[in-house]
């Protein structure tokens, strides 16, 4: 059985050309349903990973969750972004693996920041106070934790970026 790896994907670009991949989710989120199977846009050459399952629009904008197995499908997100000549930033997650990150593609150019070995082993989890502990500090979900984590890598790249 498959971890799943949780995603949420905000496309950008012009409106007619949104609405364009607005319905090719909408094409596959109908056929997931009824094949109960992941799905991919029909051009996507490559058919052997990076599935979408269970996709669900977001209301207002182009913004889609969904699920993927064990990983990320970054590489089938680009496709789809150069397919349509559209921007995106995207948000996974599976943290039974150790992933957890975000990509961003504008102008071309993909850049890609996620959280290594190193910076899960930042934080504990206390079995008998259901808690875990960062930095002399005390949290409920390891979530908080996570986006403190990826939040100053994105800090730390923007800086190595303007040097």
């Amino acid at each position: 059985m498959a971890n799943w790896c949780s995603n949420s994907v905000a496309f950008e670009g012009n409106e007619a050309t949104l609405e364009q991949v607005k319905l090719e989710f909408i094409k596959m989120k109908r056929l997931g349903d009824k094949e109960n199977c992941g799905q991919l846009p029909k051009f996507i050459l490559d058919k052997n990973r990076g599935y979408f399952f269970d996709i669900l629009l977001e209301d207002g904008g182009c913004i889609f969750n969904y699920q993927t197995r064990w990983s990320p499908n970054t590489e089938i997100l680009l496709q789809i972004a150069e397919h349509f000549k559209v921007d995106f930033i995207y948000n996974y997650e599976e943290i039974g693996n150790q992933i957890y990150g975000v990509a961003i593609y504008s102008n071309n150019e993909l850049t890609e920041i996620c959280l290594e070995e190193e910076d899960f082993e930042q934080y504990h989890y206390h079995e008998e106070t259901d808690t875990y502990s960062f930095e002399e500090e005390n949290y409920e979900s390891d979530y908080e934790i996570l986006e403190i984590l990826l939040k100053r890598k994105i800090k730390n790249k923007q800086s190595q970026i303007l040097v």
